[in-house]
């Protein structure tokens, strides 16, 4: 038996961004009948709704269908977690790792949900800035906890491929809410996230 993957995609949809895309390649110069590109505009047209998925998704229900009871108060902290998104300005791809942490105040969350919901927010037309908020509001809200910190670095295509072509610049962004105001917890954070455990 031979695997064969699946893909859902809107029919409607995907026609009119094909023809957008067919618009597109023809503008720049290129001959989208050539064997190359016959195929590309409906390529183009499902990848950038794979890509930008995010706003079908609802972080909420993503976190509150796998919330525990617990008493654990001690920091929870996934980190290195991937991620890609488009630069909203060009769409052009920015992409990195997420740091992630929270204290639970009686639940925690499956930890599983936590990359999800970088995916929720990454998958759409974005600001890094933007992005590490989005992420930092989610869990707050839905989980409750007694804080939560956001760490994220990426290297931006925008600054690669064009203007100032910068090939390793990396751009850091954090964000803290509750416990993580306070510096000894934050630096706890940080220097956790920056250790390479065995």
């Amino acid at each position: 038996m031979t695997y064969k993957k699946k893909e859902i995609y809107n029919d409607e949809l995907t026609k009119s961004l094909s023809e957008r895309y067919e618009y597109i390649i023809s503008s720049i110069g290129e001959d989208v009948s050539r064997e190359g590109l016959a195929k590309t505009p409906e390529r183009a047209a499902k990848a950038i709704q794979y890509l930008t998925q995010g706003y079908e998704l609802d972080a909420g229900a993503i976190l509150q269908s796998a919330l525990f009871k617990e008493d654990y108060t001690e920091m929870v902290i996934v980190k290195d977690i991937e991620l890609y998104s488009l630069c909203e300005h060009h769409i052009l791809p920015f992409y990195g790792k997420a740091h992630i942490a929270y204290i639970p105040n009686g639940y925690v969350v499956g930890l599983s949900k936590i990359p999800r919901i970088v995916d929720v927010f990454a998958r759409r037309l974005q600001v890094q800035e933007r992005l590490t908020h989005e992420i930092l509001e989610a869990l707050d809200k839905y989980l409750k906890p007694h804080g939560v910190a956001v760490v994220i670095e990426a290297a931006h295509m925008c600054m690669m491929m064009r203007g100032v072509q910068k090939q390793n610049s990396v751009t850091t962004t954090s964000a803290f809410t509750g416990e993580f105001k306070i510096d000894e917890t934050r630096n706890e954070f940080l220097s956790l996230i920056s250790a390479k455990l065995k």
